[in-house]
Order: structure tokens, then C-alpha cells, then sequence
């Protein structure tokens, strides 16, 4: 199992600090990652958030590929909808020509209706704009030069200059619905999923109908991890941040409503109310002990390749993230590394 984190920047009002200082605080935790053995780093966005989401995923990237020299840098999700995939394709091979090699490329489809709405996007167009949008990308990264005629991009006879240093570079999909589970595995690309049922048996069962090498493939699964000393102390520094990222997603997943359960109502009402809810059962949060315990019973029931931890939640000190991070790597990821 390879271990990878999870980074927004978010910078809510309630906790708010200037911004330069808050990217240099992340940025340095990064780089603290790096040291502390783990594998990836992941980049996450969404727009238009009165917490500051991270809206610019790859300028992000190319900031952590000169702060680093050996952890891989990926896009747990670029929104492919909302950008051109020529564009897109120029800027991978950007990023990962500063990186030397180290850039995944993590795309999907979204699902918020208020950000299709303000780019006004039709959202039921999505699907298919993903799709052909990773067509061209690849046939850039490979072709020396493309024509390409889709129903929202046309290009002739182009030409992607320069080409990313890896020959391919590493693609995921982030599905949460069958539907989308099945057509990432029908692709041939490699898989990311967030809480909820375990995608891996609809993924791998599709991998292996459409004649693929299931060992070829790679599944990331997502969890929200703080790690203390005690449990009653990293439950009162994350408490009120972990609540706050809950509110956010209660809100447009409801609305989206792509995957079973994501119209359920969050089952607390407060920050408090977490540590003894239903929802303590599905976050790892505690000393290193428990967490590897609940990391030994995660890797029974779901197929995990790449293990991500988000740990720096939303308006929480980046001192006390890279503190829990720090322990993590220490005290846990030895027990399930190559595995």
C-alpha cells in the first residue's frame, strides 16, 4: 500500500489567515511530507467557495514541483468539464517536465450544480465532455500531430509541444456512480474513490470483462485521518474543521445526487456530537494505535492500492496538520507499507 495526502489550501472566514502566509505554511507541510516518506501528494479544487477551495490545481502542481524532489504530484480531481483539454494537456506536460516525471493526472466529472450553473455549463453534458476530453489529451501526449473532431472540441493537425517527460503519464478517474465506476475501467484508467461503498468490485470486475490485467491498475481511497497523541486530543484540535468540510459536502452532494446515500442528512448537529455519532466509525481519528487498527479492518473490506490521507482540514493550524502527518508516517504507514 503506498500513502499519499490530500491538499485544498482551504482558508475559511472563521479561521482565516492572510494568504501568501497560508500557502507558504502548506507548501512548507508539502515538503515535510516529502521527508517523512510519503508517496503522493494529491491535489484537490472546486470554485467559487467562501472558504478559497484551490480553483488553479496546476499552477498548484508546478509550486510543489519545485518545492520537492522525489514525492509524485497528482490532481484528485481536475473538473475536466470546466477546462479546454488542449490547455489542459499543455499544462501536464508542463508540470511534469518541472517535476521531472513525478505528475499523476486525476480527472473527473464534477458534480456541483452551483459551479455549472455560474459556468453556465449544461451539468447533464459532463459525462461526455470528460470523456472526449481525455481522448484528445492522450492522443496529444502520444500523436505528433492530432486532428481531432468531438462535439465540443475540434482541433487540425496539432501539435503538443513540448510532450511530458513520462511515456504515458498516469491517468485516474474519479467515479463515485457505477455508471462512472464501469466506463473508467471500460477506459483503462486507473481509479479514485471517496467515502461510501467499496468501487472495487464493480471496477475490477469491468477491468477484467474488457481483457485488462487487473494487476496493471490502481485504486485510491480516500479517508479523513488526524492522528495524536490521545484520541481526546485529536479530537478537540480537529473537531470544529472536520465539521466545517461536512457542512460543505452535505450541501452539494445532496443536491448532486449521484451515488446512494449522498441525500442522506448529515446525522449531527454540531462539532461535539461527531466523536459518539455513526459518522466516528467511517473517520480515523485518534492515536496511532487506533488508527492502525482501523487501517488493518479498511484494508479487509476495500481494495486500496494508494491510501490517501486528508488530515489538513479546513481553517485547522497547518502546524498541528503537519504534526498529525508527521506521526502518521512515523508511528503508522510502516505497519502497511508493501502490502
Amino acid at each position: 500500500m503506498r500513502f499519499g495526502v490530500m491538499q485544498d489550501f482551504r482558508n475559511p472566514i472563521r479561521w482565516r489567515r492572510p494568504f501568501p502566509d497560508f500557502y507558504k505554511q502548506i507548501l512548507t507541510q508539502i515538503q515535510k511530507c516529502e521527508d517523512a516518506g510519503y508517496d503522493n501528494i494529491w491535489l484537490t479544487e472546486h470554485h467559487f467557495t467562501d472558504d478559497a477551495y484551490n480553483p488553479s490545481l496546476m499552477t498548484t502542481a508546478a509550486a510543489v514541483a519545485m518545492k520537492t524532489t522525489t514525492i509524485r504530484i497528482g490532481t484528485f480531481i481536475v473538473i475536466l468539464p470546466y477546462q479546454h483539454p488542449v490547455l489542459m494537456a499543455e499544462q501536464v506536460a508542463n508540470v511534469d517536465i518541472l517535476s521531472d516525471g513525478r505528475f499523476d493526472l486525476g480527472v473527473g466529472q464534477g458534480y456541483s450544480h452551483y459551479e455549472f450553473d455560474a459556468f453556465c455549463m449544461n451539468r447533464s453534458e459532463r459525462g461526455q465532455r470528460t470523456r472526449e476530453g481525455i481522448q484528445l489529451i492522450e492522443r496529444l501526449f502520444k500523436d505528433e500531430k492530432v486532428t481531432f473532431d468531438g462535439k465540443y472540441t475540434q482541433v487540425k493537425d496539432m501539435r503538443l509541444s513540448p510532450k511530458p517527460v513520462q511515456e504515458p503519464v498516469p491517468i485516474w478517474i474519479g467515479a463515485r456512480g457505477p455508471k462512472a465506476i464501469t466506463k473508467a475501467a471500460e477506459m483503462g484508467y486507473h481509479l479514485m474513490a471517496t467515502l461510501g461503498p467499496d468501487p472495487a468490485p464493480i471496477y475490477l470486475e469491468t477491468l477484467q470483462k474488457s481483457g485488462k490485467n487487473i494487476e496493471d491498475f490502481k485504486i485510491a481511497q480516500l479517508r479523513m485521518v488526524y492522528c495524536a497523541e490521545t484520541e481526546d486530543q485529536a479530537w478537540a484540535e480537529c473537531q470544529d474543521h472536520l465539521f466545517h468540510m461536512l457542512e460543505f459536502y452535505q450541501d452539494i452532494l445532496s443536491e448532486a445526487a449521484d451515488a446512494e446515500g449522498d441525500d442522506a442528512p448529515l446525522p449531527v448537529q454540531k462539532p461535539s456530537d461527531m466523536r459518539d455519532s455513526v459518522l466516528a466509525e467511517h473517520f480515523m481519528i485518534g492515536t496511532p494505535d487506533q488508527i492502525a487498527h482501523k487501517i488493518e479492518r479498511f484494508s479487509q473490506d476495500f481494495h486500496c492500492t494508494d491510501f490517501i490521507l486528508d488530515s489538513q482540514f479546513p481553517g485547522l493550524d497547518p502546524s498541528l496538520g503537519t504534526r498529525a502527518l508527521e506521526l502518521f508516517a512515523k508511528e503508522v504507514m510502516p505497519q502497511f507499507q508493501g502490502k
